[in-house]
């Protein structure tokens, strides 16, 4: 039977009416304004709504108008918008705004798309948007959450969100296209996610051909199962310096990816030099080990459970002055975050990893002795020539020498679960791309993130996932659910 639209836009526009509007709706219905709904929607791009909307707020205190806008240089700019996604090309963009508006349009807000893309930091969803909301005049706006819903859906069959445009203009029935963009916003921010959506109980699940989905796993009724089958959402990412990782979107990843427990690796910080953002996020404890140099290497995790006791390092000084092991120990498992050294050009550090690898082994069996073991981060090592792009070229270089190798062959030896590995074994699987000559673009990339659990806890893996479609550092978040 064919999808019909139809029928879903009916459902929708009743289900959505108690969800959280989204940020650029709600300045709408506050101000009416075409200019604030202008600036707020530069500042959505790419950012979580709740960042968006505390913005706005700092922002509107003290702009009103384009000649306030003006006042305000791009040093104060970034300060008031910080940490919206892309903060400081964002504040360039306002900063440039009024001069444009004043150019082009004698400081009025134009009312076409094709006027309002000759604006700073304005694309054509932005523009679309604006014209929508602002003016209420018909366009068909196309963010992330449409296109990938109306892919979902196969309404429509496109590569990219401009596609999607160009296809809905074509087949989307007019009447729709003031309200599609706020309804599947709203739809794809609480029940249509990007990552473990929640389709067990969509309203459209009758209707929806789910096309490339792979809905979350239920965990069933928690009031009635024991504590230990729950299923729970673990998640590391190597951030590779968490102030810049916070400038380039972290926290709507961190809200998007929706962890129970989400582990950092090489911070690169001490917790007070980062902002109350980061260090008091709402639901979660945080729990700091950054490395004594300032600005190298480091963890971090956040739990939305509270352990029974925390284990700083491994018992080694050698090792634990640089923060590369945080261990949470709860009821029924410990949980591992570990960063380990890379063994550096020439294979310089080669001695002091391996031994690292050795304690490693120590600590993780002496812990699986006494109950389930998840051990999450960057093991800074491809196991196999599947895991890069370029193994023959790599045999002799750090992250994919023998002598690394063959402790991850001693440690998935000794029984220890590759959990990635057991359900995907397709190539092409990266969590780590070099910087250079385009790397993540083209996919030339390592794997060497993982998650791994002791033999005993086979039966407890629910899933693994590699997020490469994370952007924010060199390297992408990794996911497993356990029970």
């Amino acid at each position: 039977m064919p999808f019909s639209i139809d029928a879903a836009m009916a459902l929708l526009d009743r289900e959505v009416r108690h969800y959280q509007v989204p940020v650029v709706d709600l300045v709408a219905a506050q101000s009416k304004d075409p200019f604030k709904i202008l600036v707020a929607t530069i500042l959505s791009a790419r950012t979580k709504d709740e960042v968006t909307a505390a913005a706005c707020r700092r922002l509107f205190k003290r702009v009103g108008t384009p000649a306030d806008l003006a006042g305000l240089t791009v040093a104060e700019l970034e300060k008031i918008i910080y940490p919206v996604g892309f903060f400081r090309n964002k504040a360039g963009y306002l900063a440039r705004l009024p001069g444009a508006l004043q150019e082009r349009f004698d400081s009025r807000v134009p009312d076409e798309v094709d006027s309002l893309v000759k604006l700073p930091g304005v694309g054509r969803k932005t523009a679309n948007l604006v014209v929508t909301i602002a003016f209420g005049k018909p366009a068909v706006c196309v963010d992330t959450h449409v296109h990938r819903i109306m892919n979902i859906w196969g309404y429509v069959r496109t590569e990219t969100p401009l596609a999607t445009e160009i296809a809905l203009r074509a087949k989307l029935p007019e009447k729709y296209w003031l309200r599609f963009n706020s309804i599947l916003v709203a739809f794809g921010q609480a029940t249509c996610r990007p990552v473990s959506p929640h389709c067990d109980r969509c309203v459209l699940a009758g209707i929806c051909p789910q096309i490339g989905v792979k809905p979350r796993k239920i965990p069933g009724n928690k009031k009635n199962e024991p504590k230990g089958d729950a299923v729970k959402k673990f998640v590391s990412w190597n951030v590779n310096g968490l102030r810049a990782a916070l400038k380039n979107g972290f926290l709507d990843a961190f809200f998007e990816l929706d962890a129970d427990i989400f582990a950092l690796q090489e911070i690169k910080a001490l917790p007070d030099q980062l902002p109350e953002e980061v260090k008091t996020i709402r639901g979660y404890s945080a729990f700091w080990y950054p490395a004594q140099k300032k600005g190298y290497a480091g963890t971090a995790i956040f739990s939305r459970r509270e352990p029974l006791r925390v284990l700083y390092g491994l018992g080694d000084p050698a090792f634990d002055h640089e923060g590369r092991a945080l261990t949470l120990e709860f009821d029924d498992f410990y949980f591992i975050n570990l960063y380990f050294p890379n063994a550096q050009p020439g294979l310089k550090r080669l001695d002091f990893k391996l031994a690292f690898d050795r304690a490693v082994m120590r600590f993780i069996d002496r812990l699986a002795r006494e109950k389930s073991v998840v051990a999450g981060g960057d093991f800074n090592v491809a196991h196999k020539p599947i895991d890069l792009a370029n193994p023959q070229a790599n045999e002799k270089n750090p992250g994919f020498s023998p002598p690394e190798r063959a402790w991850m062959d001693e440690l998935t030896g000794a029984g220890y679960i590759d959990t990635f590995r057991r359900f995907n074994r397709e190539p092409g699987q990266y969590t780590w791309w070099s910087y250079r000559f385009r790397a993540r673009e083209k996919n030339i990339g390592w794997r060497i993130d993982y998650f791994v659990i002791d033999p005993g806890s086979a039966d407890r893996l629910v899933s693994a996932a590699i997020h490469d479609n994370v952007p924010g550092s060199d390297h992408c978040p990794v996911s497993i659910e356990f029970k």
